[in-house]
C-alpha cells in the first residue's frame, strides 16, 4: 500500500468529498468518481484485506503497526470526505425535492442518460450474450420501478435492507447507490434522514440527533455487511465478466429511467412518521398530461446541464489518462 504524507491523505479525502457528492445524487456513481480519480483498485483491494486478522495483527504488532498494514489511514481519509459531504448536501438536495421537484428530476434523468452512455461505451465485445443481459436487465428494472413498493421506506429492515444492496454502487462503476435507493423508494426517506441530522447537531437537538443516528445506524449496519458480503463477487465479475457486467449496468439504467422521469402522477399516498401524507405509488406521464405546470423549456434545460454534467467527468478522465 502507498505511503502518504499529510497533503495526500487531504486529496484523498477531497476525492472522497467528491464520491460522497456523487452518490447523493442519483446517476453519478461514487465509484465511477473512484475510477476516475485513479483510487479504485485501492479501495476494492483495502475492502478485500480487511477481517478480523485486523485484531490478530493489534495484539501481535500494535495497533499503529496494524492500522498501516490494512491501509486504514486511506479508508479514514476517504470516508471522512464522502460523509462530510453527504451531510452537506442532504439538507440542499431535500429543499429542492420539496419546492422544485421537476427541474431536479430533470437533472437527475440528464445525468443517468449520459451515465448509460458513458457505461455503454465501455463494451468491448458485442454479441448475443451482452445484448440479451442489458434487455433482461432494463425489463427486470422497469419492473421494478412498476411495482409497489417492498415496505414503509422508514421501518427498520427496510432500512436495512437498502443499505445493504445501495452499498454495491459504492464499489462498481456505472450506478450510484442513490440510484439504487430510489429503485427501492428509500431516497427520499434517507435524505431526509440525513438532514435531519446536520440539522439536529447544528442545533444541538440530542432527541433529533438520536432519533436520525437509530435509523442511519441500522441503514449503515446493512451498508457494512453488504460491502464485505458483494465486494469480493463484484470485483471478480467485473475482472473476469467485464462486458456482461457492463452490459447489466446499462440495461438496469436503461430500464429505471422510468423511476426518475420528472413528471408523475400520484395514485396512491402513505403517510409517514410525522402524520404527513405523501406519494406512494406514482405513475409517469407526459407532461401535457401533467397536472400542473410542467415548466418544459426549464426541465430540457436541467435535463441537458445533467447530461453535460457527465460528458464534462467522462473529458477530464480522458484528458488525464492521455497525460
Amino acid at each position: 500500500m502507498p505511503t502518504r504524507n499529510f497533503l495526500q491523505y487531504l486529496l484523498v479525502t477531497a476525492k472522497g468529498v467528491a464520491m460522497g457528492a456523487a452518490d447523493v445524487v442519483p446517476g453519478v456513481s461514487g465509484g465511477t468518481i473512484a475510477f476516475i480519480s485513479g483510487i479504485y483498485e485501492e479501495l476494492i483491494e483495502t475492502i478485500h484485506k480487511l477481517d478480523l486478522g485486523f485484531f490478530r495483527s493489534w495484539k501481535k504488532s500494535g495497533f499503529k503497526t496494524a492500522w498501516n498494514t490494512y491501509n486504514l489511514p486511506f479508508l479514514l481519509a476517504l470516508f471522512s470526505g464522502v460523509i462530510v459531504s453527504i451531510l452537506s448536501l442532504a439538507k440542499l438536495i431535500t429543499w429542492l425535492l420539496a419546492d422544485h421537484p421537476i427541474l431536479v428530476w430533470s437533472f437527475f434523468f440528464g445525468l443517468v442518460v449520459a451515465s448509460i452512455l458513458f457505461v455503454g461505451k465501455q463494451i468491448t465485445q458485442w454479441n448475443f450474450k451482452t445484448v440479451l443481459a442489458i434487455i433482461l436487465a432494463a425489463a427486470l428494472a422497469l419492473f421494478i420501478t412498476l411495482a409497489k413498493p417492498i415496505g414503509s421506506p422508514e421501518s427498520s429492515w427496510f432500512l436495512f435492507v437498502a443499505g445493504f444492496i445501495a452499498i454495491i454502487a459504492m464499489i462498481l462503476p456505472g450506478i450510484s447507490g442513490a440510484f439504487i435507493l430510489l429503485l427501492l423508494g428509500a431516497y427520499s426517506p434517507v435524505i431526509a434522514t440525513l438532514a435531519q441530522l446536520s440539522d439536529g447537531i447544528a442545533s444541538l437537538n440530542w432527541n433529533m440527533i438520536g432519533n436520525a443516528s437509530m435509523k442511519l445506524g441500522i441503514f449503515a449496519l446493512g451498508a457494512v455487511i453488504g460491502l464485505k458480503v458483494f465486494s469480493r463477487t463484484l470485483n471478480w465479475m467485473f475482472k473476469h465478466y467485464k462486458n456482461l457486467t457492463l452490459a447489466v449496468l446499462t440495461g438496469f439504467m436503461i430500464g429505471a429511467l422510468n423511476k426518475i422521469w420528472p413528471w408523475k402522477e400520484v395514485l396512491q399516498y402513505r403517510t409517514n412518521h410525522k402524520g404527513v401524507e405523501v406519494p406512494f405509488i406514482e405513475e409517469s406521464v407526459l407532461p401535457t398530461a401533467y397536472d400542473g405546470d410542467p415548466k418544459l423549456l426549464m426541465a430540457i434545460l436541467f435535463l441537458v446541464i445533467g447530461f453535460l454534467t457527465i460528458f464534462i467527468l467522462e473529458r477530464i478522465s480522458v484528458n488525464k489518462k492521455v497525460s
